[in-house]
């Protein structure tokens, strides 16, 4: 794959987010911005100053995740300054720039390449140990734009769901990544199983054992399963992060040992 100078402007907006952990997925539908989200908030939780930048352009949610729906960037000079999240978690997303929550983005490729990089070397970050990027699902040009833009990138995640053809589609956004020769920190294995309130019985909703074929198919890590907690959805469309509200939760547990594996594998300092 023909490799892409990355613009000398995004390479100096960057230079003081010192790990970028990118989250991506094969297809729609497995709950990517849910994981991003709250993957972020598990490492501010960790007291790590933490961002999170959604360059998902046709389906910018993380506003609505985080409670910041309406909000807009203030310019500083020449760049933007991103809006201030839960945790103290900064925030930038397409979806700050729509008039409106529910405005459609008909864009064509190159404008979408020209955001996307309008995006990495505009947005005034200032000191990060963490950036979170939520990519678009699918593995399109819009993919490829990001990617090959993101300098020192620390790698990438990818969300499935255990069901057979979420993790075929999972499987081939991991190849597309090592075509790039870019590190693949893993895979993250979201709505593995459901337990019961009333009886505690374990419940496997999309069957089990694809995604850890996967990881083993393709040299990956499976870095864990998350748990299905209708509670996830309820405070999400609330704008309230999940692992803050309900830290005590299995989910927020299983958020917080994915945190720190991350951050041994890829030495955050804490």
């Amino acid at each position: 794959m023909t490799a892409v100078t990355i613009p000398p402007e995004i390479t100096e907006a960057m230079k003081k987010v010192k790990h970028t952990i990118v989250v991506l997925s094969g297809k729609g539908g497995v709950g990517k911005t849910t994981v991003a989200t709250n993957l972020a908030m598990s490492f501010a939780k960790k007291n790590l100053q933490t961002g999170i930048l959604d360059v998902d352009i046709y389906g910018p949610n993380v506003p609505k995740l985080l409670g910041l729906e309406g909000q807009h960037p203030a310019a500083d000079g020449e760049k933007i300054r991103p809006i201030m999240g839960p945790l103290g978690v900064k925030v930038m997303s397409m979806g700050f720039l729509l008039q409106r929550n529910d405005d459609a983005v008909a864009w064509r490729g190159p404008l979408v390449a020209r955001a996307i990089s309008q995006f990495l070397s505009d947005v005034k970050w200032e000191e990060l140990d963490v950036l979170v990027v939520d990519l678009p699902p699918g593995t399109g040009d819009e993919i490829l734009s990001i990617l090959q833009l993101i300098p020192d990138m620390s790698g990438v995640i990818i969300v499935s769901t255990p069901q057979e053809v979420a993790v075929l589609d999972a499987s081939r956004a991991i190849q597309l990544v090592k075509k790039m020769n870019l590190p693949v920190l893993g895979i993250v294995e979201n709505m593995a199983e459901f337990v019961c309130p009333s009886c505690g019985q374990v419940h496997k909703l999309f069957g089990e054992g694809a995604a850890k074929k996967a990881s083993d198919t393709y040299s990956v890590e499976h870095l864990g399963t998350l748990p299905f907690d209708p509670r996830v959805i309820s405070l999400s469309d609330e704008g309230t992060p999940f692992v803050v509200k309900e830290p005590n939760s299995k989910v927020a547990k299983d958020f917080e040992i994915l945190v720190q594996k991350l951050i041994t594998k890829i030495s955050i300092q804490v």
